[in-house]
């Protein structure tokens, strides 16, 4: 069994800065960064919102960035799957299929992912006309015609976002009355850019992610099942996020939509040597930035709970 004081699971912006902190405080730590190395940003592509950055940048490159200066202070990074972990006795335990490992302290940077609607055409398009943040890529939008997917509070607030931007925004939803807070509704309803086609679905997109992207997507009306083929600018997917924490479940706290409940301000959970960060962790924020700054506090709560136990 491999023993470290550090084990960080999951990458992205919050794994990988915990990376490079623990690196620089000699604690060598290995990062496990899962089945989407890099996380939500890997399939990002223009990032223009991250400070240090003028020009904006890549996704993909900007985490290849994030590992190489962590690996350069001396972590170490495998794009290998966490499928357990046991935290009832120090040292905490992990195991990648049947090779088990075990630490002083794990980080946990799994994120979250975005619910997706499951057609043809969805995962090539990612990034390419397809969102699922309208904080990150509205701004990529301006002047345009985008559709806004879900009938929720999250649909709503980023339908409104989007009116900043684009000329249009079609909320799209399958029945007929929205899910979200009468207040929402209310914000959403009252906006001139924003209009709501009620019973309508998104079956399947059409483009090239080599080329110009989301071009088309076909509609299907839910009442009378009629279909048809439309162009549009982009689409943005408002159905929420599922954080990846399955790992976890019956071991650490939980809140309702599955994300782990940290101590108030910390990154600290109710397990001694454990702590979260990131998108794990943050229904509020989900930004790259705020993912790594919480990443950085998640490092340096390790690094001194090490210390209190003269480790």
């Amino acid at each position: 069994m491999s023993h470290h004081k550090v084990i960080i699971i999951g990458s992205g912006p919050a794994g990988l800065t915990a990376a490079l902190y623990t690196a620089r405080a000699n604690l060598a730590p290995i990062v496990f960064e899962g089945l989407q190395p890099g996380g939500q940003l890997t399939i990002t592509t223009d990032v223009e919102n991250y400070p240090g950055f003028p020009e904006g940048i890549m996704g993909p490159e900007m985490m290849d960035l994030f590992r190489n200066q962590a690996t350069r202070f001396g972590a170490e990074t495998r794009f290998e799957y966490v499928t357990k972990v046991d935290f009832s006795a120090k040292p905490l335990r992990l195991w990648v299929e049947d090779e088990e490992y075990s630490c002083d302290t794990c980080i946990i940077a799994t994120g979250a992912s975005a619910k997706m609607l499951s057609v043809p055409g969805e995962d090539t398009l990612m990034g390419y006309g397809l969102s699922a943040c309208a904080t990150c890529d509205g701004s990529f939008f301006r002047d345009q015609h985008v559709f806004v997917v879900g009938g929720g509070d999250t649909a709503m607030e980023e339908a409104n976002y989007l009116t900043r931007f684009c000329s249009k925004v079609s909320i799209l939803h399958r029945r007929d009355e929205l899910r979200a807070s009468k207040i929402m509704q209310d914000r959403a309803l009252a906006n001139p850019k924003i209009e709501v086609r009620w019973n309508t679905v998104i079956t399947a997109m059409h483009g090239d992610p080599k080329g110009d992207g989301l071009k088309t997507v076909t509609l299907k009306d839910t009442e009378t099942g009629e279909s048809h083929e439309e162009a549009i600018d982009g689409v943005f997917l408002g159905i929420g996020h599922r954080p990846n924490t399955d790992l976890f479940k019956g071991i650490l706290d939980m809140d309702d939509n599955g994300y782990l409940i940290t101590n108030p301000d910390r990154t600290t959970t109710k397990i001694e040597g454990v702590f979260a960060c990131g998108d794990v962790q943050d229904d509020y924020y989900r930004q790259a930035v705020t993912a790594a700054g919480s990443g950085c506090s998640a490092a340096i709560e390790a690094e001194r709970w090490l210390e209190e136990q003269g480790m």
